[in-house]
């Protein structure tokens, strides 16, 4: 009988030094996963909201448009191995000085945008951009490249441009019109970590 109960305890410790086994070896392989996941997250990466430009002003270089523009919903993220994703809807003109009246609510002209990465912020250069992509009638457009980036990129701005696909290479890329920044009056959306990316106006 006593020989019986041992034999039964012996089995049932070894069911849970099996089990525990098993358990530390998922354990491992969690951590293995959040290791991952904070290699990733220590690459670095930039998120902000697209809002529209005012004529007169010049980030890294390049002027921004004759007429004013606005967006009534955009947001760009870019990663340190220079995926640039940016999406804008709503990319219209609006009332200004000298904007012909039925220029207002539309894209003009403007039937392509392409994306600029300026490192360095209002004063820095260009570092890349894109191709151009199709801007709808009613202002939407979306891009998703890959750009080369310098190995630091201090004070990152991206700007939308006009692209205009009939000009030479070297001429394509035109004024900007929307850029990234935030507007006071604009509630932000949450990303899924808590970091405001994106604004309405």
């Amino acid at each position: 009988m006593r020989t019986e109960t041992w034999i039964r305890v012996s089995v049932i410790a070894a069911i849970f030094s099996i089990s525990a086994m098993a358990d530390h070896g998922d354990g491992g392989r969690n951590n293995k996963s959040n290791d991952d996941n904070n290699k990733s997250d220590n690459n670095g990466s930039f998120a902000s909201s697209i809002i529209g430009s005012t004529p007169g002003v010049t980030i890294g270089g390049v002027n921004s448009g004759g007429a004013p523009w606005t967006v009534s919903q955009g947001s760009t993220s870019l990663s340190s191995d220079g995926r640039l994703k940016i999406e804008v809807r709503g990319l219209l003109i609006i009332a200004g000085t000298n904007v012909p009246a039925n220029l207002v609510g539309t894209t003009g002209p403007v039937q392509m945008v392409a994306g600029s990465v300026v490192c360095g912020g209002s004063g820095g250069t260009v570092s890349a951009s894109t191709g151009g992509v199709t801007l709808s009638s009613t202002g939407n457009a979306e891009i998703d490249a890959t750009v080369p980036l310098p190995a630091s990129c201090m004070a990152p701005v991206v700007l939308v441009r006009i692209f205009n696909p009939a000009a030479v290479p070297a001429s394509q890329l035109g004024p900007f019109i929307a850029l990234t920044g935030l507007t006071a009056s604009a509630p932000g959306v949450e990303d899924d970590d808590g970091t405001t990316i994106r604004t309405h106006k």
